[in-house]
């Protein structure tokens, strides 16, 4: 009985990864165009959607240790300066291949194959780290989430956030479209789609515990374990799920791979797997694991990521301008 519950609960948790990749593909959720919409834009919904999924994540968890359901967390890590390098170093490597770790399942997911060596990348990053950086083991916080702390605080004006956020956009789309086009209108807006990243992901943790597929990445990197098969078996359900986003909304095309193309998401792959060993923790980690729980390390981390792909816009803006005038004059 015991091993038909872990069976279901495996199963959900499957479809739950499904489910992730192919709303990260309908979303086109990525930090990089997050933060060229702040850039260009002037606009930072796109950013604000990335929080509304910690923020799914956060009151999920807070509802659930009200419910008596307490998940197993993660560990919390201290601010150091090697989380500001690993987010210098994520950055760069977003930077370089046009898209996070998010994007990069998003471009996947519509066909562009270059994308597939970014997990190679970030693979042969978790490999070399220690060669390259030799950082220190990071210590382990025993400290316990302030969410967590004060659960029966959060979950009221959680409830109320996500009764405002969920059910005037259903009743909007049920009265004004055809039967067809309900869902589809409502659920993959940036920040539906990212809601949907966070629910899923929290409903993972619940059932099966702390996954997130840069993990699986960096596990792998150090030997298979029975654990490490089940997150590999998540991390192709979240590819599957990436492909059938773009296939479903006509976005599954035929880019061409270029030995140019590989080499940037190579590159920018194992960049981000540096960075995310020195943090500890990638875009899904920070995102969906330290920033809910409310992890100095995380949001520092983070930041200095958003920071770091703003710079890089700006500077290959400038260089641009000046190649621009020098090749006028």
């Amino acid at each position: 009985m015991e091993l038909m519950g872990f069976s279901a609960a495996v199963l959900v948790a499957a479809l739950c990864a499904g489910v992730m990749g192919f709303a990260i593909q309908r979303g086109a959720t990525c930090t990089v165009a997050a933060v060229d919409e702040v850039l260009n834009q002037r606009k930072a919904g796109r950013l604000l959607a990335m929080g509304e999924a910690s923020l799914w994540v956060a009151g999920g968890l807070a509802l659930a240790s009200v419910a008596g359901w307490h998940a197993v967390m993660p560990a919390a890590y201290p601010v150091s300066a090697w989380v500001v390098i690993g987010g210098v170093l994520l950055g760069l490597g977003a930077w370089l291949e046009k898209a996070c770790v998010f994007g990069a399942i998003a471009r996947f997911g519509s066909g562009d194959w270059s994308y597939a060596a970014t997990p190679l990348g970030f693979y042969a990053g978790c490999l070399s780290v220690a060669g390259v950086f030799a950082p220190p083991a990071a210590p382990v916080l025993a400290a316990a989430s302030p969410v967590l702390q004060a659960a029966g605080w959060v979950t009221g004006p959680f409830l109320v956030f996500a009764a405002w956020r969920v059910l005037p956009p259903l009743w909007s789309a049920w009265a004004r479209l055809g039967a067809r086009q309900r869902l589809a209108a409502w659920v993959w807006a940036p920040h539906a789609a990212t809601g949907v990243i966070g629910v899923t992901f929290l409903l993972m943790l619940l059932l099966v515990g702390v996954w997130a597929y840069t993990d699986v990445l960096a596990q792998l990197a150090h030997g298979m374990t029975q654990r490490l098969a089940l997150g590999i078996a998540f991390l192709i359900a979240l590819y599957l799920g990436a492909v059938l986003g773009g296939w479903t909304a006509g976005r599954f095309g035929s880019t061409p791979v270029t030995v140019a193309g590989v080499l940037r998401c190579f590159t920018g792959g194992l960049l981000m797997g540096w960075g995310s060993l020195l943090i500890p923790g990638s875009n899904d980690g920070l995102i969906l694991i330290g920033m809910p729980l409310l992890r100095p390390y995380a949001w520092i981390g983070f930041a200095t990521l958003c920071v770091t792909i703003a710079a890089a816009m700006l500077a290959q803006r400038a260089l641009a301008q000046a190649f621009l005038r020098g090749s006028t004059t």
